[in-house]
């Protein structure tokens, strides 16, 4: 399903029918990724004495509560709300949802003990200019992230310096394959996060950061178009389904 995009002055071709889909699905077990020190997400027959709601059990209907957490259970979009004193909700953030969109991918540096994502690697692949989008593939790029046990390990992160750069570029929408942007353990200071949204000085209220993504290793660097797709959680965030097409 070849279509013809007319996107900010640009024409270009979209086929359709071949999604790169880049999120990682929620799961009821212990394959599922977990960050941030909770255990498993549940998904569970809701039961009610007798009832239980499961086709297999007797019931007429598969009827299941889900207990997780966005930011810890899978790939998530969220808003400044996820870091300010004000109620900020990704649903009423994010109004529009297609982007062109550039993939990176970036090693991160030894800095102490820490895997630091400087500047300068990211000016390496950037350059000086770059869509409203951006998506970072960390390196090196393990199937194992799909369902990898975060907490405690010190993930890779963003330099504040690295993050203010992303921003002067007037990047709109960042993605990446880590539960966060910040350091694991960074006494609250969250650094990244405010340059992003340059909180709260002047706040880009319209900008979102993506995490725990996850880009298969046969899908290469350079220029996509990317459907952004949130469930309509009012919350700070809310699980996301991101996808790319290549352009033809």
């Amino acid at each position: 399903m070849l279509a013809q995009i007319q996107y900010e002055g640009e024409s270009f071709a979209i086929d359709f029918s071949k999604p790169i889909d880049i999120s990682l699905s929620l799961r009821g077990d212990d394959k599922n990724p977990i960050a941030w020190y909770l255990d498993s997400p549940k998904i569970t027959p809701f039961r009610d004495g007798d009832f239980i709601g499961k086709v297999s059990e007797g019931a007429s209907v598969n009827f299941n509560n889900i207990q997780f957490n966005p930011h810890a259970h899978g790939t998530h979009t969220e808003c400044v709300g996820h870091i300010s004193k004000e109620f900020f909700s990704i649903n009423q953030s994010l109004k529009n949802f297609f982007f062109k969109v550039k993939l990176i991918s970036v090693s991160p540096e030894l800095q102490s003990e820490d895997q630091v994502i400087s500047v300068a690697k990211l000016k390496e692949q950037i350059k000086d200019s770059c869509p409203e989008a951006l998506v970072i593939r960390t390196l090196p790029n393990y199937i194992e992230k799909r369902s990898k046990k975060y907490s405690h390990t010190n993930w890779p992160y963003l330099s504040e310096e690295a993050m203010l750069f992303i921003r002067q570029l007037n990047i709109k929408h960042l993605l990446i394959d880590l539960p966060s942007v910040d350091k694991e353990k960074d006494e609250g200071k969250l650094l990244a996060h405010k340059a992003f949204w340059n909180y709260p000085k002047n706040t880009r209220f319209e900008a979102t950061i993506t995490e725990l993504i996850y880009v298969p290793n046969h899908v290469s660097d350079g220029d996509y178009f990317l459907n952004l797709q949130i469930a309509s959680f009012e919350n700070d965030a809310a699980p996301s389904k991101p996808v790319l097409y290549k352009i033809q």
